[in-house]
């Protein structure tokens, strides 16, 4: 069944279009965002893929769904003391000068999405868009004509078939927009429903000037059959997110670093359709995909049955970001460990519990994979803090932390086997008359 042309302009029946689509099985969620993209576009020139509204919207479905408590006086006074004390140990071991705290110490699971949702959306936009120009680039590229499913007949004019493909590649855009924000959603949900602060992530949401916050609500639940005194729980949870906003606040670059990379990612993405075709043909032969069944082909599809593999570009782009989200992880286990491991009577059982839950039960690690197919494992992590606690012993503290002055300093995953073999290969000599 086509849906044809309109009658005077030669040109596709959009809403034929997206009834086609519907028949042919597609997720009336994705139909309606790529509905909702086109009108957009037409009306306000607007080529946004993921929008904040759309971010927000399904992040607070999820929110609610679990329940929100409210922020209460008693929370503030607890938080900032914990606060307190978590900056007054960090200033004997870190040369980032700590930001004042807020007299709002404490935030509720939406104040953290309210605040960091734009960055997501920064973040996540450059995947989506190379995502979508892939998807478009195989639609209007193609020499062949559609299939005759999308089409009024099979007697359709050149000029047609150019239009709608025109139209097809717009809606894939759509698509891929609304796939890309429905996942991203769900897992900065996810996320808000388990940090236990505002920094917890281990990535640079948040505005430099920003102070540091907790999550009372996710703080309980985190401890829920810890065993341990609260007030442990409290402080230690408050050195990982003070040591993460201070570092956070003073290394500029570092934002840009981590969306660099994800661009990368995205620009390098592309479809071999002569290769997805083989895979499919040889699903069906082998019968990992019915054809009658829509459901398993998106098994297949999720499954990563169709996945393209990867450029070069791509692999060093998620090396870099693999890095430094393990460096900045490593860093954090590092420098608390170095102010609390004496003072904090549980403090190995913590900093345990938390690599736990990293490698088994983390909505930030389970984003990463699904949109970027990157896992940052639990070893690379402990390497990662044992190359910083190297670095201080060659450097000193204030050596270490000159580190982030500049990504050129940081280090690679081979680098991380012998730090002061990196450090001398980054290191300008004082005298330099033996280069010339």
């Amino acid at each position: 069944m086509g849906f044809g042309f309109l009658p005077n302009e030669g040109q596709p029946d959009f809403e034929a279009l997206l009834k086609q689509f519907s028949e042919m099985g597609v997720d009336s969620n994705a139909i309606a965002g790529a509905k909702s993209f086109i009108e957009n576009m037409q009306s306000t020139g607007e080529q946004t893929l993921i929008t904040v509204a759309s971010l927000r919207d399904i992040a607070k479905k999820i929110i609610t769904a679990k329940g929100e408590l409210p922020v209460g006086v008693t929370d503030q006074e607890t938080l900032s003391g914990y606060l307190e004390i978590a900056n007054t140990w960090l200033d004997t071991e870190i040369v980032f000068p700590a930001s004042t705290i807020s007299p709002q110490s404490a935030w509720a699971k939406k104040d953290w999405l309210d605040s960091t949702v734009s960055s997501w959306q920064t973040l996540f936009e450059p995947l989506a868009t190379g995502m979508a120009d892939a998807l478009s680039t195989v639609v209007s590229s193609s020499t062949s004509q559609l299939p005759i499913e999308f089409m009024a007949g099979d007697n359709t004019t050149p000029a047609q078939q150019e239009a709608m493909k025109a139209m097809v590649a717009r809606l894939l855009r759509g698509f891929m927009g609304t796939l890309i924000a429905t996942q991203l959603g769900q897992g900065i949900g996810l996320l808000a429903n388990s940090i236990t602060s505002s920094n917890d992530v281990a990535i640079p949401l948040l505005k430099a000037d920003e102070s540091a916050h907790l999550i009372p609500q996710n703080i309980t639940e985190w401890s829920d059959g810890l065993g341990i005194d609260p007030e442990q729980i409290g402080i230690y949870l408050a050195l990982r997110e003070t040591a993460a906003a201070r570092l956070f606040a003073n290394t500029p670059w570092l934002s840009g670093y981590i969306q660099d990379a994800i661009t990368a990612y995205g620009k390098g993405i592309t479809i071999d359709v002569e290769s997805i075709t083989r895979h499919a043909e040889e699903a069906i032969a082998n019968g990992e995909i019915d054809i009658n069944n829509p459901s398993a082909i998106n098994i297949a599809v999720n499954s990563g049955l169709f996945t393209p593999q990867q450029t070069p570009v791509q692999e060093l782009a998620l090396t870099k970001l693999e890095m430094a989200l393990a460096l900045i992880e490593g860093w954090i286990d590092h420098v608390i460990s170095q102010v609390a491991s004496d003072r904090i009577p549980a403090f190995n059982a913590l900093i345990e519990n938390s690599r736990r839950r990293r490698a088994t039960n983390s909505p930030m690690q389970q984003l990463f994979a699904n949109l970027l197919a990157l896992e940052v494992s639990p070893r690379k992590m402990r390497e990662a803090s044992a190359f910083w606690s190297e670095v201080k012993q060659l450097r000193g503290a204030d050596g270490r932390d000159k580190c982030w002055d500049d990504p050129a300093f940081l280090p690679m995953p081979d680098d991380l086997k012998d730090a002061k073999a990196f450090l001398d290969s980054v290191t300008v000599p004082d005298d330099l008359s033996g280069l010339i």
